[in-house]
């Protein structure tokens, strides 16, 4: 078996005397493009001590790209700061979970019970996905934000001509019978 194939696999004791960041760095996405170092570390020093707060930036423009990861000296630390999955720092609500974890999928046939079963060396049960996942909803996501040819709200192009028609109709009809 390779070294960081069991350094996954160590209790988070093990892993921070050995220098592995799996169960001490978490991700934070969803930041505004304001949002600093400082701000960062500022917001997760309530959970414990910081070992690295960074924001990444465009290596060209020098702009945030949205997103940080902030390294704990340990565990429980960055288990607390998971804690609540969305928190508002900056203004702007955010997203929070352990980084090792990565994107997370859904799983119809695992049960809410299976999902939030700590491992085994006992955390408190953390809903990485928020409260759909807390709860055993699924919560679908599509590929757009937005329909192709419109925002929601407002008409179809072709929908606003034929109001627009009727419209006149209407009117034309409503003058004429007086």
């Amino acid at each position: 078996m390779s070294q960081p194939r069991q350094n996954k696999m160590m209790s988070p004791n093990l892993a921070k005397q050995v220098g592995d960041a799996t169960y001490t760095k978490i991700f934070v996405g969803g930041l505004a493009w304001g949002t600093k170092r400082d701000t960062l570390k500022r917001y997760f020093d309530q959970f414990g001590e910081i070992l690295e707060a960074v924001v990444i930036t465009d290596k060209i423009t020098g702009r945030s790209k949205g997103y940080g990861f902030v390294t704990f000296r340990d565990p429980n630390s960055a288990i607390r700061a998971c804690h609540n999955p969305y928190p508002v720092i900056d203004g702007r609500r955010a997203n929070c979970n352990l980084a090792a974890l990565g994107a997370q999928k859904f799983d119809p046939s695992i049960t809410g019970r299976q999902k939030l079963s700590s491992p085994s060396w006992n955390m408190a049960p953390i809903p990485l996905q928020g409260t759909s996942t807390y709860y055993n909803q699924h919560i679908p996501h599509y590929p757009f934000p937005y329909p192709a040819y419109r925002y929601p709200g407002y008409p179809h192009p072709q929908d606003l001509y034929e109001m627009v028609s009727l419209l006149k109709k209407v009117a034309l009809s409503f003058h004429t019978s007086f």
